[in-house]
C-alpha cells in the first residue's frame, strides 16, 4: 500500500471542528483518501474495519503511532460506532478529541471493542 500519512494526517488537523457534527467516518475516511489511499464506503462507521484491511491497513496493538485508524464499535445510544486516526498526539474524526480514543461520555464508561 502506498500512503502518505503526513497528507492524511495533514487533511485531518486541517478540516477537524471543535466539537462533533456527528461526521467521523466521513472525516476520517477524506483524510485517509488525501493520503492517497480510498477505502470502500460504509453506511456506518463500525463497519469500516474490513474496507480498511482491504486497502492495505492492518490490526495492531499497542500504543498507537501517528497515522493509525481505530473503529469502534457502537454502544448504547452511539449505533454507528466510532471512526478515529491518531495525530502523533491525539485522536482526531471530525473533531479533536481531547479526552483520548473515545469520543465521548458513553464511550468512555462502556469502551466498546
Amino acid at each position: 500500500m502506498t500512503w502518505n500519512k503526513q497528507a492524511a494526517i495533514q487533511h485531518l488537523r486541517t478540516h477537524a471542528r471543535l466539537t462533533s457534527i456527528g461526521s467521523c467516518a466521513q472525516y476520517t475516511r477524506e483524510a485517509i483518501q488525501a493520503g492517497g489511499t480510498y477505502l470502500v464506503r460504509t453506511r456506518l462507521a463500525k463497519d469500516y474495519g474490513s474496507s480498511l484491511v482491504c486497502a492495505g491497513f492492518y490490526e495492531v496493538c499497542g500504543a498507537p503511532e501517528a497515522g493509525d485508524v481505530a473503529v469502534i464499535q457502537a454502544t448504547g445510544t452511539r449505533t454507528a460506532g466510532h471512526m478515529a486516526m491518531f495525530d502523533g498526539d491525539i485522536w482526531i474524526s471530525d473533531f479533536r478529541q481531547l479526552h483520548g480514543l473515545y469520543p465521548g461520555p458513553e464511550y468512555r464508561t462502556n469502551r466498546p471493542a
